[in-house]
């Protein structure tokens, strides 16, 4: 395959602050897993990152890297070959129910990659109020919450009410009929009646991770 992923953007770490990294999603194993070692050796300062991974490249990927630390995780669909940095920072990331938590597991695996301290907080969602409520303490403590929510998608809205720190909603495609795949958390985020609330699009735990990341890097004077 020499010379097929010659375009690779090895110099967005510097640039940016964040690498390229591989969306799994629509691409043959063998495509991901090459991209994957590219960008490992176009940029070893650094792990790579494999988002939305089918299960071949989850169960292929520890035998294709002989020697490099190889995290999947088949729950946030995943793949990290290399091992993360030093975290710093805090950032919360919250879901509403459990059925968001894969969207939550990839925000969380792409801010250590990132170099970022992230605390995932699962299943605080609207419909157990007092959930949220006892976690006061550390959301308050963080620099940046993510919150990841389907269905209604008011948990965003909640929490951005009652933190200073940046909050930032994912919708999830999580939810019955009206739902519309996300499409109503979505809506429900962007109309929310609390200032300051920021959105990305449905299941995008990836751009959530990277935007949070951008702001602890800003808050750390980097």
């Amino acid at each position: 395959m020499t010379g097929e992923f010659a375009d690779l953007d090895h110099d967005r770490r510097r640039r940016t602050g964040v690498p390229e990294v591989v969306l799994g999603e629509g691409k043959t194993p063998e495509q991901t897993l090459a991209l994957v070692a590219a960008l490992r050796r176009g940029d070893p300062t650094g792990p790579a990152l494999a988002t939305r991974c089918p299960d071949a490249v989850l169960a292929a990927a520890p035998d294709a890297f002989p020697g490099e630390p190889v995290t999947a995780d088949p729950l946030g669909r995943t793949v990290v070959v290399g091992d993360p940095p030093t975290p710093a920072g805090r950032t919360v990331v919250l879901t509403a129910g459990t059925a968001d938590l894969p969207v939550a597991r990839e925000c969380a695996t792409t801010l250590a990659v990132l170099g970022v301290a992230a605390e995932l907080i699962p299943d605080v969602g609207v419909a157990g109020l007092h959930r949220l409520l006892g976690r006061l303490d550390r959301l308050r403590d963080a620099h940046v919450v993510v919150v990841v929510a389907g269905m209604d998608g008011a948990l965003p809205s909640v929490a951005s009410g009652l933190v200073a720190a940046p909050v930032i909603g994912v919708p999830t495609s999580v939810g019955y009929g009206v739902a519309a795949g996300g499409l109503a958390a979505a809506a429900s985020m962007l109309a929310t009646c609390s200032p300051g609330l920021v959105v990305v699009n449905v299941d995008n735990g990836f751009g959530a991770a990277v935007a949070a990341a951008r702001i602890e890097r800003q808050a750390a004077g980097g």
